[in-house]
């Protein structure tokens, strides 16, 4: 099993929406969880769940819930899920509903998907992230048999890639990264970077388009309204 160096790896990230028809070995499989499980976690709660999607009729009906067609290309396909059903039946008087709660248990399933997903990468695999799992988050809650205080946060596509995209430019470390203070947002870096990202668009949709763009895509709109309620009926996020 050979792995390619960390930061070659991490600075080659790319989403891959392509896939070969390549089974991804049992041990390797196997190993990604391992290094998601060797991630950090909060206090040792070990809140994540992974479910591992191999039944075809299952991923059909997850595809139909993200609308994203790779759900049944990909060799493997993995939903996360911030979960904390073990820890309730072992202490029921466990206090699930803070807010606080939830955010770690969102914290820790990014924290372990990501390990998972750069394992895979070093390893000559692909992957891309199912977001849009949550655009009907109940129902893939119901798909999966979710239990109580059990939440699915991301799916994951993996696979050997059939493509090689470009790698997509991010904001320079000017504007992430400061000193002491956060500072005011700089419009000359800004602009420079939207020009390097207009290009980039430009070479792979045949359109520019400036990161302003996918902040308005976004959240110029209710960001999936749902979701406060269904953490809810799940037991989690009400103080």
């Amino acid at each position: 099993m050979q792995s390619k160096p960390t930061l070659e790896t991490i600075f080659n990230h790319r989403s891959i929406r392509k896939f070969t028809q390549q089974a991804i070995p049992e041990d390797i499989v196997e190993t990604l969880i391992q290094a998601g499980q060797a991630a950090s976690t909060s206090n040792n709660l070990q809140c994540v769940s992974v479910i591992r999607v191999k039944a075809m009729d299952l991923r059909e009906k997850l595809r139909e819930i993200s609308g994203m067609s790779y759900v049944t290309e990909c060799a493997e396909f993995l939903v996360f899920c911030a979960d904390f059903s073990k820890h309730k039946a072992l202490m029921p008087e466990a206090q699930l509903d803070w807010t606080e709660v939830s955010l770690i248990g969102a914290v820790d399933t990014g924290i372990f998907a990501q390990n998972v997903l750069l394992a895979a990468e070093s390893l000559g695999l692909g992957g891309v992230y199912i977001g849009a799992l949550r655009n009907h988050i109940a129902d893939a809650a119901a798909v999966l048999n979710l239990p109580q205080y059990c939440v699915p946060l991301m799916g994951m596509c993996l696979g050997y890639p059939a493509q090689d995209p470009q790698l997509k430019p991010r904001l320079p470390q000017n504007l992430v990264c400061f000193e002491n203070q956060h500072q005011p947002l700089d419009e000359q870096a800004l602009e420079k970077y939207n020009e390097v990202l207009a290009n980039y668009y430009q070479a792979r949709i045949g359109e520019k388009q400036i990161w302003q763009d996918a902040i308005n895509k976004t959240l110029n709109k209710p960001v999936r309204p749902h979701i406060k309620a269904f953490f809810q009926q799940q037991g989690l996020l009400k103080r």
